[in-house]
């Protein structure tokens, strides 16, 4: 009966390890090019870059937000990313990473690792490998002080000594130092390393109120990561710094599921929307986005977009291709307004229309998505 027992186990480990090893899942293999495209990535001098991640719910997802500063890796850049599960709760205490409130991973691991180097119970598809999950934005920054750069990674470092702490009411936020989806979230993370950390004294980051005792006044109040992106490139384009954008894509074959949700949905069959903010497009479904901030950010970004990467269904590596021209900010804001404008009145009016704007959402838009047969090779502008 012993052997009979041990068999199924092995058996059971057999597959398991199996199944591991497919693409696209915790311990499976990395495209093998990855460094390849990261070094073409990094020729341009960009300093740092906000990481606007899609959402994988069906409604209500406002996505992620994280920020990668420049060669705080070695040959690579290093992500702060709020650490979803480091909000004291006993359940994730035991089975995810809960050591800081602001996790550092090199990005090359976030975006397209495997493994992790942070820790055993890292997070697939959150702490490390995120776009076997979802789409990322990225939006480079350049012509950052360093000074500015050293700031930020400083104010990330406080948010961690205070959640070991445990500290309480600081100027950034009431109540205890752990994460909180609506009072101490990933944005406000971000918005506040900034405000407090760089300086960004002009800069809104909300605080929704511990005594209100009703979460959907909190949510009226929540740092929303798009919201926070938006106003993030107008502070950067008033310092004078350059920006353009990186979009991510999604690998649309992962067979891996998160073994600790209820409901054991392959991230191949996730939704992958457009990160919303806070409006009626809340809860609509990926690619129909009707409010005015909605299609401002989606247009905005693909105004300033420059490359898109994407892993090739057939080889397993990844693909870089120079989309276009990336607009000036105040060139691209003016446009994206313009259009964002007339398109939601549209709309809202309910008229059969063709839109004016292009949103960088949408997976149609060959412009942005088309890929040379020498696939990894960047086109001309």
């Amino acid at each position: 009966m012993r052997s009979v027992a041990w068999c199924v186990t092995a058996a059971a480990l057999f597959v398991g390890n199996a199944a591991a090893a497919d693409f696209g899942t915790a311990g499976g293999p990395p495209p093998a090019n990855i460094e390849e495209i990261s070094g073409i990535l990094r020729q341009d001098a960009y300093d740092i870059e906000l990481l606007i991640s899609y959402g994988t719910s069906k409604g209500g997802s406002a996505g992620h937000l994280a920020l990668a500063i420049r060669d705080q890796a070695p040959g690579d850049d290093l992500v702060y990313s709020a650490n979803f599960y480091a909000d004291r709760s006993p359940a994730h205490e035991k089975d995810f990473y809960t050591g800081d409130l602001m996790v550092r991973i090199p990005k090359k691991e976030y975006l397209f690792g495997t493994t992790s180097s942070l820790d055993p119970k890292a997070s697939f598809g959150l702490d490390f490998g995120e776009t076997y999950k979802r789409s990322v934005i990225g939006v480079r920054v350049y012509g950052v002080p360093a000074g500015e750069k050293e700031a930020l990674a400083a104010f990330f470092g406080r948010l961690n000594d205070d959640y070991r702490k445990r500290a309480r009411d600081t100027e950034y936020h009431d109540g205890e130092i752990k994460y909180d989806y609506l009072r101490l979230n990933c944005a406000k993370t971000i918005g506040a390393a900034f405000k407090l950390g760089a300086g960004y004294k002009d800069l809104e980051v909300t605080s929704a109120g511990i005594l209100s005792g009703r979460r959907v006044v909190a949510a009226a109040n929540a740092n929303i990561p798009t919201e926070m992106a938006m106003k993030l490139v107008k502070e950067w384009d008033a310092r004078g710094y350059r920006l353009d954008a990186v979009l991510y894509k999604k690998y649309g074959g992962s067979p891996y599921f998160d073994p600790h949700e209820h409901e054991k949905v392959a991230f191949k069959d996730l939704p992958n929307r457009f990160p919303s903010v806070l409006s009626r497009d809340f809860r609509r479904e990926q690619g129909q986005y009707e409010d005015f901030d909605n299609l401002f950010a989606g247009y905005l970004l693909y105004n300033i977009a420059k490359y898109s990467v994407r892993v090739n269904d057939e080889t397993k590596l990844l693909e870089i291709e120079r989309s276009k021209r990336p607009m000036a900010y105040p060139v691209a804001a003016e446009l994206a307004a313009r259009s964002a404008r007339s398109d939601s009145e549209n709309f809202r009016r309910r008229i059969l229309f063709r839109t004016n704007g292009t949103s960088i959402e949408a997976a149609e838009n060959r412009q942005l998505y088309r890929y040379t047969e020498e696939g990894s090779q960047p086109t001309s502008p």
